[in-house]
């Protein structure tokens, strides 16, 4: 039942944030704060599993940790199904930690409809939850369109300038991708009710059906790309990539850092989740295909992050640089690569919601996302100018930190598969130290504006304050994991290694697609 505590506690404590704001200013913060400790102390109960892991390799049937069935529509064969691994386990830790930094972090930025923001923000988190627990495919659907909602409020009613626009378009994407993904689950339905007689959403019951006669038709080929399409948009792949830097620039800090952190992650655990296991010989045909986007979407995302302004846009395009390495590692289909695409998405997910959370501070004291306008930082607020120089060679893939046990595992499975894939996409980090050194130069270093020097006399010495403790135990939070993750990755690696190993099997074993479909019914719950 924890896992339906947790989801309870955060729908419930987003209503009671609402309330409590309404009543008394100040107090619905308080209230948000303490609903995420508890549910960080519920998740806490997966540690001795976590430990188990540790202390042995994990087989495929003793994946699961945890689950809870409960028949919902029967008559469709849904039912409301939420189970947790060692993969979950991480996503689930990562949503509740970086939720707890943004709220940290951004404790005074809102100050309108106080109460309906912190709502959102807890109900954005509870439909996360979901997404990562969800082991029914209508049940994954429903959370998948849950968490949205809230997400385009924030953006709609607390953004920027441009909030609107920037609105309208993550509706649109996520809309359209949203029912793309509903038209797959449907035909993969269909085909199973065909093939076996019965209506089932369960993931275990559809991967028994589709890896026999159906996996070689080119039926089969089409819903995987209706999958593969619709989680791409979230992670986002190249092409389909352009609703995020305007989603991510105009969101307010903390949005921000959902958006960077949490829900970009949700369609990559759909690609590892989903999409693979259903349609292993389809996803091993485009597999090349997946591949040639993620290296674009790694370059592409260099280069025009080098060529950004706003510190913000600047960070959102290093994002889809740095998913082009999950994309990579996932679709290279061997374990080191697939364990090394997990790391990138907790490492991404710390080291840019920092990043975020210091553009944020940054925007909040020189009304200004311009590097132009925020240069030469380090002479004023030195303590703040030094985290962010951490957080800024943390992207950059510094050895000694998470993002650069990811990458380099990323590189190194992938090198197994297509060497020249992993060549171009050694070239990314190139790209990585390039535009990461210009924000180093320009806003830590450059010359203070005389747009500044001469608003500094009537703004007053509050309008550069240094970092606040307040932010500087946020900020902590991500700092330390980001070192013990790159100094001693081994606790995070094993979390994945059973699903990972699972799947890197399943696509290179030599074994019959019924044993192999067996072995992933047996793994599920």
């Amino acid at each position: 039942m924890t896992l339906l505590w947790l989801l309870a506690l955060l729908i419930l404590g987003g209503g009671l944030s609402w309330a409590g704001e309404n009543l008394r200013r100040g107090c619905g913060h308080w209230i948000a704060l303490t609903v995420l400790a508890i549910a960080i102390l519920l998740l806490g109960r997966y540690l001795p599993q976590a430990l188990d892991v540790l202390a042995a390799e994990p087989k495929p049937q003793t994946l699961w940790w945890d689950h809870i069935r409960v028949p919902w529509i029967p008559r469709f064969g849904i039912s409301f199904t939420l189970a947790i691994d060692g993969l979950g386990f991480l996503m689930l830790a990562l949503t509740l930690l970086c939720g707890l930094f943004g709220l940290v972090m951004t404790w005074r930025e809102i100050r309108r409809r106080t109460g309906c923001y912190l709502a959102n923000y807890l109900w954005t988190l509870a439909g996360v939850v979901g997404v990562f627990c969800a082991q029914d495919l209508f049940l994954f659907f429903c959370f998948w369109e849950t968490m949205l909602v809230p997400m385009l409020l924030l953006i709609a009613i607390w953004g920027h300038e441009q909030r609107t626009r920037a609105a309208i378009q993550f509706f649109i994407f996520t809309q359209a991708s949203s029912l793309l993904l509903l038209a797959a689950i449907v035909g993969s339905t269909l085909v199973h009710y065909q093939m076996s007689g019965s209506v089932s959403f369960s993931p275990q019951q559809l991967t028994a059906t589709l890896h026999t006669q159906f996996a070689e038709t080119p039926y089969a080929y089409w819903l995987m790309l209706g999958f593969f399409i619709a989680f791409a948009v979230k992670l986002p792949a190249i092409l389909v990539h352009t609703w995020l830097p305007d989603a991510h620039t105009q969101a307010p800090t903390a949005g921000s850092v959902l958006l960077a952190a949490i829900l970009l992650k949700t369609g990559a655990y759909g690609l590892i989740r989903f999409t693979l296991p259903l349609f292993p010989a389809a996803s091993t045909a485009f597999s090349p295909v997946a591949m040639a986007l993620g290296v674009a979407g790694i370059l592409y995302g260099a280069l025009m992050a080098f060529s950004q302004t706003d510190i913000k846009r600047l960070i959102a395009y290093s994002s889809v640089s740095h998913m082009g390495f999950v994309l990579l590692g996932i679709y290279a289909l061997n374990s080191i690569a697939l364990q090394g695409a997990v790391a990138q998405m907790v490492a991404h997910g710390l080291s840019t919601a920092a990043l975020f959370g210091i553009a944020g501070s940054l925007q909040h004291r020189l009304h200004s996302r311009d590097i132009n306008d925020v240069r030469g930082i380090w002479q004023t607020m030195p303590a703040l100018a030094a985290v962010f120089l951490f957080f800024i060679v943390a992207a950059m893939g510094l050895p000694g930190l998470a993002n650069f046990v990811g990458e380099s595992l990323v590189l190194i499975g992938t090198y197994a598969r297509f060497p020249w894939f992993s060549a171009l996409a050694a070239v990314g980090l190139i790209g990585a130290a390039i535009y990461g050194l210009k924000l180093v130069v320009r806003v830590l270093f450059g010359p203070p504006p005389a747009v500044r020097e001469a608003s500094d006399a009537t703004m007053g010495s509050s309008g550069l304050m240094d970092l606040r403790r307040r932010e500087l135990f946020a900020l902590l939070l991500p700092l330390l994991l980001l070192v013990w993750i790159g100094l001693y990755p081994q606790p995070l690696l094993r979390q994945s290694a059973g699903w990972s190993n699972l799947l890197a099997t399943y696509f290179t074993a030599p074994a019959a697609d019924g044993d192999k479909a067996a072995s992933l019914q047996g793994a599920a719950p």
